[in-house]
């Protein structure tokens, strides 16, 4: 099934533009956010299927999104992925705790990625 909605949230343009030339490549609809404000404006008017989540943000942490979107009604059963270039033994494990639905490493495979983002769908 094309057409998904997936919310990219993160401060790097060109992660921003690999990811969203790859999963547009494979039929998803794309939404993208530099920063806190900007995704919340954007789970507001669009409400994806999926958001991707950089854990370092300006201004506050990824994980301080992912718990609020877990916490707001209309919103927490949204999957909520930490899309992250950590990756010290134990965070996988934090993103988890802290309400993450998967992880998804950066830099990404651009031949797997849009597989690995529909197989949280």
């Amino acid at each position: 099934m094309a057409g998904e909605r997936v919310l990219l949230v993160d401060d790097n343009e060109l992660n921003l533009d690999l990811a969203q030339y790859v999963l547009e490549a494979d039929g998803f609809v794309v939404d993208r956010a530099l920063h806190v404000d900007e995704a919340w404006a954007r789970l507001r008017a669009y409400r994806p299927d999926i958001a991707l989540v950089d854990i370092q943000l300006p201004g506050s942490d990824g994980l301080s999104l992912v718990r609020a979107i877990k916490a707001t009604p209309g919103l927490a059963d949204i999957p909520v992925i930490a899309f992250t270039a950590y990756a010290m033994q134990g965070d996988e494990q934090r993103f988890l705790a802290a309400g993450c639905d998967g992880y998804l490493a950066k830099p990404i495979d651009v031949h797997s990625f849009a597989a690995q983002v529909r197989s949280y769908l």
